[in-house]
């Protein structure tokens, strides 16, 4: 996952506080700066779709063509694999099964993975796990390696920490895994199943999992590499029936599109899925990213205190989709974009192009 802090910087440094003019910047407006500011900055040749939100505004815009064969355009509700940005969906379905009373996040993992833990684990609860201070390894193996939820158990308690629990900050791909068990333990549910019941329909989103929505297969990015090769759709990739394998499971590989995310935004700004006490834990700044940074992981985002606010952000890839889900908390306003080709070679690089700042500086200055 890429550092927070160079996605935003731009954001950070030149954003100001809203100015007197501000409330009469009217949403055509801002539509005009964002159109214009992507007619520059996206290269030639990719692809993919933006959408940007400050209250009940939305703007949202594609780009580029999704499935060369069928010559398909990117729109707003295109479905791609957003990555990493799965895991602020885990971290909240961990917070509403304590608000269920199904869970602590101080319980420790003992309870949850139905088996014996060694000593240097046990002190291992949820709150670690989710903010990367478990000491856990980053990953057990690649994302298409055909692992149970019974061997991820097996490999990350077998595995060496890299430091003691609690202590320090290491981005752990296994650690939300394993937060994906204590949801199915936790809730007698698929991971899937649950967020479906209790995060996603409550949002009114509709093409956001990894197995259960009935997607059109037209609507789904083809995903293509470096060097412009297909790679298929992500929901035919060999995944199980229940989605991705376990080293992926939870930590990734969700689908979804730019208006079921706009959805998900004005989820989080009301309390039809997350009371009060509940955000506040996600939102809560916890540790320090790395020494000396000014970027710090809550549960499942990154946050950061910039001259608008405070930002929480995430990104996610899989080396050809990439996305970045950012909301600016207290100014109802988000931004949110992906792509199923995020590099050309060495023409270009989307994941370099400060896309979510600059967009994020239209619409609150």
């Amino acid at each position: 996952m890429r550092r927070v802090s160079v996605v935003l910087a731009a954001l950070a440094l030149t954003a100001t506080v809203g100015s007197a003019g501000a409330a009469a910047r009217t949403e055509s407006t801002q539509r005009g700066e964002i159109d214009r500011y992507l007619d520059r900055a996206v290269p030639d040749g990719a692809s993919g779709t933006l959408v940007a939100v400050r209250g009940r505004e939305v703007i949202c815009r594609g780009f580029g063509i999704v499935d060369r064969e069928a010559g398909t355009a990117a729109d707003c509700d295109t479905v791609y694999d957003i990555g990493s940005v799965t895991k602020q969906f885990t971290a909240a379905a961990i917070v509403k099964l304590q608000m269920m009373g199904r869970l602590d996040v101080d319980d420790r993992l003992g309870r949850w993975v139905g088996r014996s833990v060694p000593a240097d684990k046990r002190p291992i609860t949820a709150r670690p796990l989710l903010t990367h201070t478990s000491g856990l390894v980053g990953s057990l193996g690649a994302d298409d390696e055909p692992l149970t939820r019974r061997q991820l158990i097996e490999q990350a308690l077998a595995s060496p920490l890299r430091s003691r629990p609690g202590a320090t900050y290491h981005y752990s791909n296994v650690g939300y895994s394993l937060l994906a068990v204590v949801v199915e333990r936790a809730s007698g549910m698929s991971y899937e199943q649950f967020l479906a019941e209790h995060l996603f329909a409550p949002a009114g989103m509709r093409s956001t999992g990894y197995v259960l929505p009935d997607w059109e297969s037209r609507s789904v990015a083809v995903e293509y590499d470096a060097r412009g090769r297909s790679h298929g759709r992500p929901i035919d990739q060999p995944w199980a029936a229940d989605g991705p394998f376990w080293n992926l499971h939870g930590n990734g590989g969700i689908l979804s599109s730019a208006r079921d995310l706009v959805r998900w935004h004005h989820a989080l700004i009301g309390d039809r899925v997350l009371d009060r006490p509940a955000k506040r834990a996600l939102f809560r700044p916890r540790v320090l990213e790395e020494p000396g940074g000014d970027t710090r992981y809550g549960y499942g985002w990154v946050l950061i205190d910039t001259v608008v606010g405070r930002v929480a952000w995430h990104n996610g890839g899989n080396g050809r989709s990439y996305a970045e889900l950012s909301r600016l908390l207290g100014q109802r306003t988000m931004v949110f974009w992906a792509t199923s080709q995020v590099r050309s070679r060495d023409e270009w690089n989307l994941a370099r192009v400060p896309l979510t700042s600059e967009v994020l500086r239209r619409l609150v200055r």
